[in-house]
């Protein structure tokens, strides 16, 4: 009998000057959603010395292999944090499958909103 092991899960980190660029590789599920989380909070909400803090979250889909519902909760949590620290968030790479969740459970306009900076509803946009 052969044993099916999951992909490995792996997150790469990419400091811009203006931009915190954070590539998903794997499967975003129950297992592995603590991590993005972790590093979502670690990297973006870390002083830096010279270049003031971040204007925008990049988050790299590329690599994505499937995602459940607690990684769609961490992507929302993630929205929240974003928006609360005026830092837009953008989902590059969307495989089909992660947009497919997303316009399932209505998300995928609140997800990829332009940041509403004047305190009003934010218009749907591609983020």
């Amino acid at each position: 009998m052969t044993t099916s092991h999951p992909p490995a899960f792996t997150l790469t980190v990419d400091v811009q000057p203006a931009a915190l660029v954070i590539r998903v590789a794997g499967d975003l599920d129950y297992e592995t959603c603590d991590e993005l989380m972790r590093a979502v909070d670690r990297n973006l909400f870390a002083p830096r010395d010279s270049e003031g803090p971040f204007l925008e979250l990049r988050v790299d889909f590329t690599g994505l292999d499937c995602i459940d519902s607690m990684g769609l909760s961490t992507l929302l949590m993630i929205r929240r944090r974003t928006d609360a620290a005026g830092v837009r968030l953008c989902l590059d790479q969307r495989p089909r499958g992660l947009d497919r969740l997303l316009e399932i459970t209505g998300t995928l306009e609140h997800l990829t909103a332009p940041r509403d900076e004047s305190g009003g509803a934010r218009s749907p946009g591609t983020g």
